[in-house]
């Protein structure tokens, strides 16, 4: 990893931070009775995984603690595409199109994640 790059110009903070606005937007349309249930829980784990990723950068400098925030971001981002599939499957997102994009949009984010998972894991094994 480019030693000079901060955490926001890398493309797996850019796609997560995008995909936690739009989803919190998302959930604001929400039925009412599903606004502080299934709503609630995928703002915070759509959340969390941007705050992970950069939790995640600032200790950089330790591999194992940058590779357990992003770990984490993983399993944010699992559990993100649960709750869509949930909110979709009980007729609360009824926006199909919008579920479908939701849907690539996060499967992308975790393939993106699991490569910098390696990245991680490739770097700090060839700087010893």
């Amino acid at each position: 990893m480019n030693q000079n790059i901060g955490y926001r110009d890398m493309h797996v903070y850019k796609l997560a931070k995008q995909l936690a606005v739009e989803i919190h937007k998302m959930t604001l349309t929400l039925p009412k009775f599903e606004l502080y249930e299934q709503g609630s829980q995928i703002r915070r784990s759509s959340k969390s995984i941007l705050a992970n990723i950069v939790e995640g950068f600032a200790r950089r400098r330790y591999k194992n603690e940058f590779l357990h925030h992003i770990t984490i971001a993983i399993a944010e981002c699992d559990e993100t595409q649960v709750h869509l599939e949930l909110l979709f499957e009980t007729c609360s997102l009824k926006d199909e199109t919008k579920y479908i994009n939701f849907k690539e949009e996060t499967n992308k984010l975790a393939r993106m994640l699991n490569s910098f998972f390696h990245s991680i894991l490739k770097q700090h094994i060839s700087e010893k």
